[in-house]
C-alpha cells in the first residue's frame, strides 16, 4: 500500500512540476500588451484632469479587456486584489478617484528605488489608461 502511495504522489509530483511553469507564466510577461481603442475619440497627447470616458460602454468594454492584459497581474481578477497591490474596486469614484488614477498611471510608484508600479501613461496612452478607468467604475465597491 505504501508503495503505491509513493508512486502516485510521484506521478502527481511530475506533473506538477511540468505543469507548474506554464501556470505561472499564463499571467504573461511585464511588457505592457497594446490596447485596441478603436471607436474611442481620441484625446491627443495633453493628459485630461478627469475621465472623458465615464459611462461610455465602448470605453468599459475597452478598460476590461485592457486591465485584464496588463492590470490584473497585481491587482487581480476582476479588480480583486490578493494582497500585492492594492484592491482597485475601493478606489473612489469620479474626479477625486481621477486624480489618484491619473497621477499614478503616468508615473507609477516607486519608494525607496523599489519599482511598486512602473509607469503606464507613455506605454499605453490616455485612452486606454482612462478607458481602465471607466471599467473600474463598474467594478466600484464601497
Amino acid at each position: 500500500m505504501n508503495a503505491r502511495i509513493l508512486r502516485i504522489a510521484a506521478v502527481f509530483g511530475l506533473v506538477g512540476a511540468v505543469a507548474l511553469p506554464g501556470i505561472v507564466y499564463a499571467h504573461g510577461d511585464v511588457v505592457p500588451q497594446a490596447v485596441d481603442t478603436t471607436g474611442l475619440e481620441k484625446l491627443g497627447d495633453k493628459w485630461r484632469d478627469s475621465n472623458p470616458y465615464r459611462s461610455n460602454q465602448r470605453a468599459i468594454e475597452i478598460g476590461s479587456s485592457a486591465f485584464n492584459q496588463n492590470c490584473a497581474r497585481c491587482h487581480g481578477l476582476g479588480a480583486v486584489s490578493g494582497g500585492i497591490a492594492p484592491d482597485l474596486r475601493y478606489l473612489e469614484k469620479g474626479d477625486a478617484g481621477d486624480e489618484w488614477f491619473k497621477e499614478r498611471v503616468i508615473n507609477g510608484s516607486i519608494r525607496n528605488g523599489v519599482t511598486y508600479m512602473p509607469a503606464f501613461g507613455e506605454a499605453l496612452g490616455q485612452e486606454a489608461l482612462w478607458s481602465i478607468r471607466s471599467w473600474l467604475e463598474t467594478v466600484h465597491e464601497e
